[in-house]
């Protein structure tokens, strides 16, 4: 019989430890060379990104063979957008726009089988040859929601009720917007309101996610965020500067 597959992702969360989660890829291929970097999770952009369910398969698969968790963000909080992610393979979702704690109750309820919630009866990708699979499944199901807009921040305190998520994710881009400030996300009151939301987030002995960069990271590691979201693309445009200018100079 086979073991259904540890959440690396989850499993770091439960133990009070710091969980790096790394975007930027759209091929199997990349993913593959990601995942040999040590990064616990790849995060898979369905709500922006061109993927489509019959692309999830591949895609999970290749973070399978790593041992990293698949985490997938989807475009909408639709039982059968969840259940239906975590069906072809994915190990987590990432829902955005978590206004209020109906929605996040929403979440819980298409991501978990019964008795937690009422996900669709159907065996994952990930359950494949593995006997007790409705047994263990909601043991390693990852659930993030999205806290990007101002009526998110003013419910806030309702929405941490919720049981069974697993990370409350600031998004300062969308959370900046709904604010009036769009494109802002770096400004200071944006950045005031996700510091505050992230102190009661943690105050509330949940876990916190946000962004981070080379140059942020210890500051986000301080501020008690332990779910930690990054992209390649400004390594590789970083390296490329610095190789083309040797270029340019050697070729004087």
């Amino acid at each position: 019989m086979a073991e259904l597959r540890k959440n690396r992702v989850k499993r770091k969360l439960q133990q009070g430890e710091v969980a790096t989660v790394v975007s930027g890829q759209n091929t199997s291929n990349m993913i593959e060379v990601i995942g040999s970097l040590g990064f616990d999770g790849v995060w898979i952009e369905t709500e922006h990104g061109p993927f489509d369910f019959a692309d999830l398969p591949d895609l999970t698969r290749a973070c399978d063979l790593w041992g990293v968790t698949s985490v997938v963000r989807v475009n909408l909080n639709l039982p059968g957008v969840i259940y239906r992610t975590l069906d072809v393979g994915g190990q987590g979702v990432v829902v955005p726009h978590v206004d209020t704690a109906e929605q996040a109750r929403a979440v819980v309820d298409a991501g978990k089988f019964a008795p937690i919630g009422h996900r669709g009866n159907y065996t994952s990708r990930q359950g494949i040859g593995v006997d007790d699979y409705f047994d263990k499944a909601n043991d390693e199901v990852l659930l993030v929601v999205l806290i990007e807009d101002v009526t998110a921040i003013e419910n806030l305190a309702e929405i941490l009720t919720v049981d069974d998520i697993d990370v409350f994710m600031v998004a300062p881009g969308d959370l900046s917007q709904s604010m009036g400030l769009p494109g802002g996300m770096n400004h200071p009151e944006v950045q005031a309101v996700v510091d505050r939301a992230n102190e009661q987030i943690i105050s509330a002995g949940r876990a916190a996610g946000g962004l981070a960069s080379i140059e942020s990271v210890e500051a986000s590691i301080e501020k008690g965020v332990r779910f930690l979201l990054t992209s390649w693309e400004p390594w590789v445009a970083s390296g490329a500067g610095v190789f083309l200018d040797r270029v340019a100079a050697a070729a004087k």
